[in-house]
């Protein structure tokens, strides 16, 4: 178990961490979810004891990192999002320093190492250079050297930064795999990336906590959730059907469309409410408009996303949305739709143009005076001279 409690970073005058507190449980995948430059590698750097905290504690399996800090590090496999790799060892030979580093005892070395090279699937690499291996079997040795000692808890900072599609997959399961073993906390932006591995979300803005859920809980935070309904009707006898139902409050977009050649007509609803009618509102719409024998030819529910609650707790659906009020508030600037303003300019183009013109001709009917005088080297320099 971790316990952080009242962390605090202030770096001179910027809070990159400001008063966060949270527990993570064992035997769980913990996404730990931000936008960039929310604080999350800052915690994490703070956690694994490579930054000390300007306030507040860090309890980690009973052990306060800032008094027991040796104790307490030797329950954390840390894998930031540059992996520390010597590459010019063999995978052998960085596992077998990293062994050494984390003082596990000589005798058992080579079969730890044997086994975290089994769980992180190197056996066909162990043998060559880091070098010359590719940025997916890079990270699965930072996995390893994580792993070496079996901590209890790993902490993977973007572990699939930079990966293609398929080595993120493998280092996913990989993942998946290790929290059988381990209580794992993986910091990422990437909202698929947690949701496809983690048990629990914690999200992180502006240095502090704003949630802390399993992804399906989180979906549910916003309260809202709603349905689009198609029916082959026309809209006076579609709506005149919604008015003897409950659902008929959670409308709130209506779109009529008509077929030009046949003269059929569809009708298409929007429905949201706040997560409070307890009945399912697609059971109400489909009786009712079966009773009233009217075909429904789309019914389709629409969820929260957790991409949705994700940008509305750390505020950037606001801010997009501030931003797009602004860009459509702004009025086009008067000037250039201003015809007296843009005949003006037409007139001092033209006048510019013309003393353009003028300065050819000049320039063509002069002369250049001819001499078969060469000047001396004195004349030259004079001359030099005066244009400097």
């Amino acid at each position: 178990m971790i316990e952080v409690k009242n962390l605090v970073k202030d770096y001179g005058g910027h809070v990159a961490v400001d008063h966060l507190n949270f527990t993570v449980e064992d035997g769980f995948i913990y996404g730990f979810l931000g936008p960039n430059g929310a604080g999350k590698s800052t915690t994490m750097n703070m956690m694994t004891g490579y930054l000390g905290a300007t306030e507040g504690e860090i309890i980690i399996e009973g052990h306060n990192i800032l008094e027991e800090p040796k104790r307490a590090k030797q329950c954390i496999g840390y894998l930031p999002e540059i992996p520390p790799l010597y590459v010019d060892m063999t995978v052998t030979e960085y596992l077998e320093f990293a062994a050494k580093l984390k003082n596990i005892p000589k005798k058992e070395r080579a079969a730890e190492i044997l086994r975290a090279v089994e769980v992180t699937k190197l056996e066909e690499v162990s043998h060559r250079l880091i070098r010359n291996l590719s940025k997916g079997y890079k990270q699965r040795v930072g996995l390893a050297q994580a792993i070496l000692g079996m901590p209890p808890v790993i902490i993977l900072d973007e572990p699939t930064v930079g990966l293609d599609p398929k080595q993120i997959i493998e280092i996913r399961d990989l993942i998946k795999e290790l929290g059988k073993q381990h209580t794992v906390i993986l910091s990422s932006h990437i909202l698929s990336e947690v949701q496809a591995v983690c048990d629990k979300i914690m999200i992180i803005s502006h240095g502090r906590l704003v949630a802390s859920d399993t992804p399906e809980n989180l979906e549910k935070m916003a309260g809202t959730h709603g349905m689009e309904l198609t029916v082959k009707a026309d809209e006076t006898a579609a709506l005149e059907i919604l008015e003897k139902t409950d659902a008929f409050e959670w409308m709130t977009d209506v779109v009529m469309r008509q077929d030009a050649e046949t003269g059929e007509t569809e009708v298409s609803f929007q429905f949201e409410d706040d997560g409070n009618y307890e009945k399912d509102i697609r059971e109400t719409v489909f009786f009712a408009f079966a009773q009233a024998q009217v075909p429904i030819l789309a019914m389709r529910e629409k969820k929260m996303s957790l991409e949705d609650v994700f940008l509305e707790l750390t505020g950037d659906k606001k801010a997009a949305e501030e931003e797009q009020e602004l860009l459509d508030s702004e009025e086009p600037d008067s000037e250039l739709n201003d015809p007296e303003k843009s005949e003006e300019e037409a007139e001092d183009v033209n006048e510019i143009e013309d003393t353009i013109a003028e300065a050819d001709i000049i320039q063509e009917t002069d002369t250049i005076p001819e001499t078969d005088t060469i000047p001396d080297q004195d004349s030259k320099e004079a001359t030099h001279d005066s244009n400097l």
